[in-house]
């Protein structure tokens, strides 16, 4: 898992917009957090950064992008505390990947051009509480417990991103990461200073 490259025009430079644009608060989890990039959950790392909001909030692109792949990305078929999500990979013009997750609703299609502030979607509710038991990961039961089932999964790449065997709800099984995978950080510290 490495850093966010520096490439393209400079981070203060191009428009940018922060992702949940009815977030007034655009708090980044810090490294260790719950939801954080990177984050230690026991038998898996965290492959994104998660930025909780309530179910139907509207999510936008960040950059200008456009948009290379949907499909679904958590459904209780997988793991029964899901519920069913999907997510959107954008390609942005400096050629990193954007992946937004765990959406009840997605507003593109591929191929659809995207300028920084166009609605991608709307979060959605990826946790059914009523299903998290005792057998639940630690930090599962945690997000229950503090009320947070529903939240946007951000993930940014270098390349393309892959779906391999070990990546699974964002989450990462083993040593190391995705192929390309980067830490988002930086990008939405710059966008959570944005006046879009």
């Amino acid at each position: 898992m490495k850093r966010s490259p520096r490439s393209g025009p400079k981070e203060d430079e191009k428009t940018v917009a922060w992702p949940l644009p009815g977030d007034r608060i655009r708090r980044v989890p810090l490294p260790g957090s719950p939801g954080s990039f990177g984050e230690d959950r026991g038998d898996r790392r965290h492959c994104g950064i998660d930025l909780y909001a309530a179910p139907g909030s509207k999510a936008v692109s960040i950059e200008d992008a456009v948009v290379v792949e949907v499909g679904t990305f958590t459904t209780p078929q997988t793991v029964p505390y899901w519920n069913e999500t999907f997510y959107v990979v954008v390609e942005n013009e400096d050629g990193s990947f954007v992946k937004f997750a765990e959406l009840e609703a997605v507003d593109v299609k591929p191929g659809d051009r995207l300028s920084a502030g166009d609605k991608v979607g709307e979060v959605g509710m990826v946790l059914n509480a009523e299903r998290i038991g005792e057998e639940a990961p630690e930090y599962i039961r945690g997000l229950k417990e503090r009320g947070r089932p529903s939240m946007l999964h951000l993930e940014l790449y270098e390349s393309r991103p892959e779906a391999p065997d070990k990546y699974l709800g964002g989450n990462w099984f083993g040593q190391g990461g995705p192929k390309g995978l980067l830490d988002p950080t930086d990008r939405l510290l710059a966008a959570s200073r944005s006046d879009r």
